[in-house]
């Protein structure tokens, strides 16, 4: 996926947060994502891994990326 976006391609809504259990948006966020400018798609990235820790959304692994050896 793009750096312009977080999606991952897990993109399943957890019912108690509203947030994307792939990548911590809302279903709002995600309706205009492609009409935010990149400084407000900056913004929203930026709080996402803060977003998910706080609501005890564990990120998924394939968003951390490979491990080191």
């Amino acid at each position: 996926m793009s750096k312009e976006t977080p999606c991952i391609a897990v993109c399943m809504m957890d019912p108690r947060t509203s947030l994307c259990l792939g990548c911590g948006r809302t279903l709002p966020e995600i309706a205009r994502w492609h009409r935010m400018d990149t400084a407000e798609r900056h913004a929203v990235m930026a709080g996402l891994a803060g977003r998910m820790a706080d609501a005890g959304i564990a990120q998924p692994e394939l968003a951390a990326g490979p491990k080191p050896d």
